[in-house]
Formats: C-alpha cells, structure tokens, sequence
C-alpha cells in the first residue's frame, strides 16, 4: 500500500516530482478535453463568417478548463465524504484518501478554481452581453450539485445528459455567441455530436464504476442497463455521433472536410473492444482512457474540419 503523500512537500517547489504527478492528477486531466474541445469547435464554427477575438476566445477556454476541472475536484471531495473513495479504489481520483492531501484543501483549489472563472466571465460579459452572466452561473451551479448536495447529479439516470448539454452544447454555443454575437441553426447541430461524446466520458466511467455505484445506491444509466447493455448504449452513442456529421454533410450544412472525423474511428472501437468481457474496474481503464482520447480526437478533427472548410 501506498504511503501517505505529505502536502505540505507536494506544495513545495517543483523539484518533486512526485508532489507535481498528485496535483497533476487531481485535475484528472483526461476529462479536462471535454471542457476545451467545446469551445475550439465554436470558435472554428465563428470563424467560417467573423474575425475571431483572441482575448475572447482564451478567456472562454480557460473558464471552461478551470470549471470542469473544479468539478473533477467536488467529485473528488464529495467522494471522500461520503466513504466512495477508498486507498484500493480504482482511477485516476485519490488524492486525498491515497496522496494525503486534505479535504479543505481540495475544496479551497476547486473554489478558487471557480472564483477565477468568474471573473474572467466578467471580462466575457463586460465585452458582449450580461446574459451570459446568468448562463455561466447556472453552468457553474449544476458543476457543483453534480457530485454535491443531497441529491447529487452523478448519482442519477441524467448524469450524462445534464454533461453533455452543459459541456457539450452550452460551451460550443456560448463560443460561438462571444464571437459573433447570435447562435446559429447550424451552431446547434454541430454541437450534437460533441454533447454525445462528453456524455461517454461519463458513460464509460459509470459502466468502470457499475458494481461499486450499485451498492452505495447510485442509479446511474449503466446500473439501470446493466454492463453488457450499458456497453451497447456507449457504442451507440458513437455510431450516432458519427452519422450525426454524415447527416449534416449530405444535408449541406457543413463542409465534406469534415468527414474527417472518421479518422478517430480506431480510438471508439478500442474503447468498446476494451469493455467487452471485462468485469474488473483495474481491467477497464484502458477502455475509460479510450473513450476520453475518442472525445479529443473527434472535435480536434471536427474543429480541423470547420478550419480547411474556411479556406476552401
């Protein structure tokens, strides 16, 4: 078993290595994507019609990074308190029931997380419209009730949902707004897919974390599916996702460049590949990562797409 990380140590300069890799996976940094491809894709979809505003477009992607990963930090916490998280628990959480790092000071980091996406929101709302101060902090309040409060988010059927439409539409949508002020038919459709894959990321951790939710009385999707059924759901949602663009492209809505996304094909099937037969969580990791890497790949090369449609 693991020793106890001393925090104070991890605090220090970065000579320890060791002290960075804690803090380092606190952020979980492979569900950190599904807060930056959102808002690529708006502003590559901005960028087919406007000059895009740089300031703008950083200030919008570190909020979103800072948000999600403050998230992954009230998971963290919340976890702890209510006894889910354990030394032989398995992923990449952990860091205060295997690195020692205290419960006020993951709270602290994902408060100050969220008071720093706050004010560059201002700066946001300060250069286009106030309104966005009301979406932002509905966006920031349902981070927090995701693992937080009595009835936490995560602990439900509409975990995925609630993911996918607040990191997966809202962000691309609220991208696209600061850069052109208005949202497009076209905006809408192209967030579909992302909002789909973001909830995998869920998915896919839910279906990991099937047996252990169960008996502390979670009833999320992959409970009420069951594992075999919940992998089916998860393929699904990456076949839909890929015809969803197919659709678009036959409809002529958005350019054939961005069939490009077929290329992250290979990282979805791994990702099922990696969950059939497999019962253990330690077993499923590669498939979680898998499912994450689909979700980067695919709006990395969908934002590739809308860019090459902009020059031809």
């Amino acid at each position: 078993m693991q020793s106890h990380f001393d925090i104070n140590s991890a605090s220090l300069a970065g000579n320890n290595k060791r002290g960075w890799k804690v803090w380092y996976q606190l952020l979980r940094p492979h569900t950190l994507t599904a807060g930056f491809v959102p808002v690529l894709i708006g502003t590559a979809l901005a960028l087919q019609s406007y000059n895009i505003h740089l300031f703008l477009f950083l200030a919008m992607l570190f909020a979103s990074l800072l948000i999600q990963a403050a998230t992954n930090m009230f998971n963290e916490y919340y976890d702890f308190k209510r006894g889910l998280d354990n030394e032989n628990s398995v992923g990449i959480g952990g860091a205060i029931v295997r690195e020692g790092v205290t419960p006020k000071t993951v709270m602290t980091l994902a408060l100050s997380f969220y008071g720093t996406a706050l004010l560059l929101g201002v700066y946001i709302c300060m250069q286009t419209s106030w309104w966005l101060a009301l979406i932002g902090a509905i966006c920031m309040t349902v981070g927090y009730f995701y693992t937080g409060g009595p009835v936490p988010i995560a602990y439900t059927p509409f975990g995925e949902l609630m993911a996918g439409f607040f990191m997966g539409v809202l962000i691309i949508l609220i991208s696209f707004y600061i850069q052109t002020g208005f949202v497009s038919s076209t905006a809408v459709l192209v967030s579909i897919p992302i909002a789909i894959l973001v909830g995998t990321i869920l998915l896919a951790n839910n279906i990991r974390d099937l047996d252990g939710d169960k008996e502390n009385g979670r009833k999320t999707l992959a409970i009420l599916f069951g594992h075999d059924k919940a992998i089916c759901l998860l393929a699904g949602m990456f076949i839909v996702s890929y015809l969803w663009v197919v659709g678009m492209v036959v409809a002529g809505l958005v350019s054939p460049f961005l069939l490009i996304v077929f290329l992250s094909i290979p990282k979805a099937v791994k990702a099922i590949k990696g969950f059939i037969g497999k019962t253990m969580p330690v077993q499923m990791m590669p498939a979680m990562k898998a499912t994450a890497q689909t979700n980067t790949v695919f709006g990395f090369l969908l934002s590739v797409g809308l860019f090459i449609s902009y020059f031809f």
